[in-house]
């Protein structure tokens, strides 16, 4: 656990310093470079600071062993991180979409914007690159240490990407055709801020979920009735709950034995069982399995 907490510091750690350049980057680019997308840009990785000071406090308090107020563990702090992240790039999609409509509305009722210019186009594709590699490294930790908030902040990078790429694409446009084209710079902007929504969205959705008790997925409570049944003492089983904590699963679970069994052998199938269960969803899975007397009645499946 603590090896995982120390992954996912160092990663959102090396995310912020590169946020801390990009962001003073690219607002001065934007600024000298006369770029409404690379402003809007800017303020996207800004708003980048704020995630990753979440991800880098919320993982530590995550990575914590259960304590006396906390006995199921510190996991949903983490969850919680991951929905604040996906409100932040909600709030920072409005925020560029506004913006950006403000441009195009004053274009249309005969204003002239200002061309962005070269510098705004080389802030660009350096944030295109540096961002593309952060998405790239973080999402693999993410995965590898199975961190929900940092699978989401990787996407908060990708996101900034993305953004970066409808900037590039407006400058550049607004640059070679000039004019009234320049018009472009503020669409690009506007187009950036439906992808952010999007993925606000993907991220949030599972993290209010998790927050609300949601069961597993149906394929993963499939899977966890097969390893119970995988014990041939197993008769039946019901009230099967699941839930999600952080990283780590949660299942409850009544298994029905023969009543003429011992208590210690009882004992060792649930013992057994859990073990399976540990095995296949990690050290860190919870899991309370009451045993109850096995009588000539179907054997049920279902959860009740």
């Amino acid at each position: 656990m603590k090896n995982r907490t120390k992954k996912a510091q160092r990663i959102t750690i090396i995310g912020f310093a590169c946020n801390l350049i990009l962001t003073a980057s690219k607002l001065a680019a934007g600024i000298l470079g006369n770029s409404a997308a690379m402003i809007a840009d800017a303020i996207h990785s800004l708003s980048d600071f704020a995630t990753d000071l979440i991800v880098i406090v919320f993982i530590g308090i995550s990575g914590k062993e259960s304590d006396e107020d906390h006995p199921y563990g510190h996991g949903k702090f983490e969850t919680f991180a991951t929905l604040l992240i996906s409100v932040f790039l909600f709030i920072v999609a409005l925020g560029m979409m506004w913006n950006g409509i403000q441009l195009i509305k004053r274009v249309f009722q005969g204003a002239s914007i200002s061309e962005p210019t070269w510098i705004a186009l080389f802030a660009a594709v350096v944030s295109i690159l540096i961002k593309e590699i952060l998405y790239i490294y973080t999402i693999r930790v993410g995965n590898e240490i199975k961190s929900n908030a940092i699978i989401a902040n990787a996407w908060h990078h990708r996101s900034d990407a993305f953004s970066s790429l409808g900037a590039f694409f407006g400058i550049a446009g607004a640059i070679l055709l000039g004019g009234k084209w320049a018009v472009l710079d503020p669409i690009a902007a506007v187009l950036v801020s439906f992808f952010i929504l999007k993925v606000a969205f993907q991220l949030g959705l599972p993290s209010v979920n998790e927050l609300l008790e949601k069961a597993l997925p149906k394929e993963i409570e499939e899977e966890i009735i097969v390893l119970i049944y995988a014990s041939p003492e197993v008769k039946g089983l019901d009230h099967l709950r699941t839930r999600k904590i952080g990283s780590i699963y949660a299942i409850d679970v009544h298994i029905k034995l023969d009543p003429k069994i011992s208590f210690v052998l009882s004992h060792d199938v649930a013992t057994a069982i859990e073990q399976r269960l540990r095995s296949k969803y990690g050290k860190a899975t919870l899991t309370s399995i009451h045993t109850e007397p096995y009588f000539s009645s179907p054997i049920t499946k279902e959860k009740q």
